[in-house]
């Protein structure tokens, strides 16, 4: 009997591959790197806030919102890990960025949330003290909360 079971399993996972290669080449479902969003060097290599904003969403104006939820310290020991997390009830959420002011390039990520929680924790890497801005493009509107984080110690060569 358990020569049947592997005998089986074997047989199903030869199906599952051969039907998920051809899936593949005909394009049904298609390679990580092919599904990966087009990324914005000149956004991320930008200097200012306003000009990264400019370069990502073809505008720097956001209008301040209280649907934007920002949870992070207020004061931070070390800027080389600094906890942010950035969620909203805004409707039909499609993008959320976050920027630090005063690093040396300010946005720190873009994500497409499409389909998606519009939830992001990740942790950041901060220069020195600065305002922390996130940026939630919801029905074709830039929206923005920020919180000022003090730093101890900057994580930026600080």
């Amino acid at each position: 009997m358990v020569d049947d079971a592997v005998t089986s399993r074997r047989t199903v996972l030869k199906g599952a591959a051969a039907a998920l290669g051809t899936w593949l080449v005909a394009g049904v479902l298609a390679p990580l790197r092919a599904l990966a969003a087009e990324w914005s060097k000149p956004a991320f290599e930008s200097r200012k806030v306003e000009d990264a904003l400019q370069n990502l969403f073809g505008t720097a104006q956001a209008t301040p919102s209280a649907s934007i939820r920002i949870v992070a310290p207020y004061q931070a020991e070390n800027g080389a890990t600094v906890r942010f997390e950035v969620s909203t009830t805004l409707p039909n959420a499609s993008t959320i960025a976050v920027l630090v002011e005063k690093n040396p390039a300010p946005l720190v990520m873009a994500m497409h949330v499409r389909g998606a929680q519009p939830y992001v924790s990740l942790r950041l890497k901060m220069a020195e003290s600065s305002d922390v801005h996130a940026i939630v493009k919801s029905q074709g509107k830039l929206y923005s909360a920020k919180q000022n984080i003090k730093v101890t110690v900057g994580g930026c060569g600080g």
